[in-house]
């Protein structure tokens, strides 16, 4: 029996090179993972651009992203604009695969975010589920599933996937760190876990293929830690003003994120940094865009500061601030931004 056909997982050389500290979760498993640092302001719509395909690819690419959007606050604009937040190929020679979340600008604008090479079930939803910040069931620390690794080697090598070891190791035997994820109960029902048959682990773990969103993947995308819907669009952006005094701010809550806004009148170096003991972490994105990412930071500034130094053109900008533990991180900041 040939081996099922799998998701290529991209992650950036970043993350894979992170230590890994394990930590189990309530239950001992955790599921629906999103990667920290890796989701799209609440609210955002993301541009979407086809680079080939047949008229019903595209169609099902569609109505398979449609999915999400019915459930959390984004929406998909498939305008195919030059510069798109997401692009999609449909190599049938390159697997399915997806960056995952705000990594998608980590890409030039000419290549690809995402390769829909086979359409089997609900293959574009898992990886429109990846564009939006999720991860692989089975790359959770405390996903649960040990692996016989010689025959997933040996199984992975041939048809459909013909990978290599080093491939077969990073999409299957990877686990994220404890603190790179957020994650809840597993659930064997998630469109983002993938089959597994007995024979690839030790401990009789075995998974099957999930064609639809769950209900627990409605359930995380849709609430706090992801995008609810609690604030349909973009919410209000708190303003700052160029050159002014710093401004107090303050993470009441755990996985809130604070939005700000300011106005760059001329080119220029400008920059955003924050001020305190609370450890937050800072994403910037425009001209005139909110997902149209420029930098994101942690620990640039003061102590666990984050602070952006980068040329801007003039236009809008939009400044996203989380606590780094978005689990259960609150505490007080300032924040300003200067032009040079």
């Amino acid at each position: 029996m040939p081996a099922p056909k799998c998701c290529f997982d991209h992650i950036l050389p970043r993350d894979l090179l992170r230590p890994r500290t394990l930590m189990v979760g309530p239950g001992g498993r955790m599921r629906a993972i999103n990667p920290k640092g890796k989701s799209w302001v609440n609210g955002s719509t993301l541009q979407v651009r086809f680079m080939g395909g047949t008229a019903s690819q595209q169609a099902k690419a569609r109505e398979q992203a449609a999915w999400w959007a019915k459930v959390c606050n984004l929406q998909f604009d498939f305008n195919n604009a030059p510069q798109a937040d997401l692009r999609i190929t449909f190599d049938d020679n390159d697997g399915a695969w997806s960056t995952v979340g705000t990594d998608a600008h980590s890409v030039p604008f000419n290549q690809a975010t995402m390769n829909l090479g086979f359409l089997d079930g609900g293959t574009a939803a898992h990886e429109f589920g990846h564009a939006i910040g999720l991860a692989h069931e089975h790359s959770s620390p405390a996903g649960g599933i040990l692996w016989n690794e010689a025959a997933v080697l040996k199984a992975l090598a041939g048809p459909p996937n013909f990978w290599d070891a080093e491939t077969t190791r990073h999409n299957v035997f990877f686990k994220y760190a404890a603190d790179q994820i957020n994650g809840t109960a597993f659930d064997a029902e998630s469109i983002m876990l993938y089959a597994f048959p007995a024979e690839w682990t030790t401990n009789g773990v075995v998974t099957h293929a999930n064609d639809v969103l769950s209900s627990m993947d409605k359930e995380f995308v849709a609430g706090a830690k992801m995008y609810p819907k609690s604030n349909p669009g973009l919410p209000g952006a708190t303003a700052l003003t160029v050159g002014a005094p710093r401004l107090q701010a303050n993470i009441g809550q755990a996985g809130e994120e604070d939005l700000f806004r300011f106005h760059a009148d001329t080119e220029g170096v400008y920059v955003i940094d924050t001020r305190g003991q609370t450890d937050v972490y800072l994403k910037l994105f425009g001209p005139n865009s909110a997902t149209a990412l420029i930098d994101e930071d942690d620990d640039s500034g003061y102590g666990l500061n984050p602070r952006i130094s980068t040329p801007l053109l003039a236009g809008d900008y939009f400044v996203q601030v989380r606590h780094y533990d978005r689990t259960a991180g609150t505490g007080q900041y300032t924040i300003a931004v200067v032009k040079r």
